[in-house]
């Protein structure tokens, strides 16, 4: 058994791992060919996390250091093992935009419309905390953050506009081979596939494909993960 691992969020199914975070974190492990037992997580067992002075996961354990946060994780990684395939092209910070622009458009443009989704997949007080706290995040009902969400799909698509114009020139966002570029964008897109029925992408979009490539990496090691999308 590996002496690494990585703490992620589940729900009732352990198999479903959906953090848009902790997915780029498990691909930069994959990346750098590195070992970590999987260690399933939820919003309520902070105390399981208490030690790496973080109340939300990735949480990674490598021996006797515990990283929290998925861009910290990357960083300890690429530092920690500079003889295994690099991360990030050059010095970590080339690719601090690409995570802003992903967590600002992806994720945020994600979010309303997958949130109500999710309580589905929690137990009864994972359920409770995530509505109450995300219902004063939005301040309104779940249900009304999604509500149209099929007809608010094409302006969410049009503001991966940027993204498409690059995917249309290379396979990975990073070009020929993918890196961490490629995992900070892809684990919205995984999140969404995992939590929700939705179909986010069109299948003729330049996007669709390059999941689907993300999807193939590493054996298909997110591919194997239930999903409840459509596509």
């Amino acid at each position: 058994m590996s002496d690494r691992k990585l703490f992620e969020l589940c729900g009732t199914d352990e198999a479903r791992r959906f953090s848009p975070y902790c997915w780029r974190v498990r691909l930069a492990l994959a990346h750098k060919g590195l070992d970590a037992e999987t260690v399933p997580w939820r919003f309520t067992e902070g105390e399981a996390i208490a030690f790496a002075k973080s109340a939300t996961v990735p949480v990674l354990i490598d021996g006797d250091t515990a990283v929290a946060d998925s861009w910290a994780i990357a960083e300890y990684l690429e530092r920690t093992y500079p003889d295994r395939p690099a991360l990030f092209p050059g010095r970590p910070s080339a690719l601090r935009f690409i995570a802003s622009w992903a967590d600002r458009v992806v994720n945020a443009g994600l979010v309303k419309l997958i949130v109500s989704d999710i309580p589905s997949l929690l137990a009864e007080a994972d359920r409770d905390y995530f509505v109450s706290s995300r219902e004063k995040r939005f301040g309104m009902p779940l249900a009304e953050v999604t509500r149209d969400r099929e007809a608010r799909l094409p302006e969410f698509r049009a503001s991966l506009q940027p993204l498409r114009a690059v995917l249309m020139q290379q396979p990975f966002v990073a070009g020929e081979e993918p890196d961490y570029a490629d995992y900070i964008v892809f684990g919205g897109f995984m999140w969404a596939r995992v939590v929700s029925p939705l179909k986010v992408l069109e299948e003729s979009d330049p996007l669709h494909a390059w999941r689907e490539r993300m999807l193939d990496l590493f054996g298909g090691l997110a591919r194997r993960v239930p999903a409840r999308e459509g596509s």
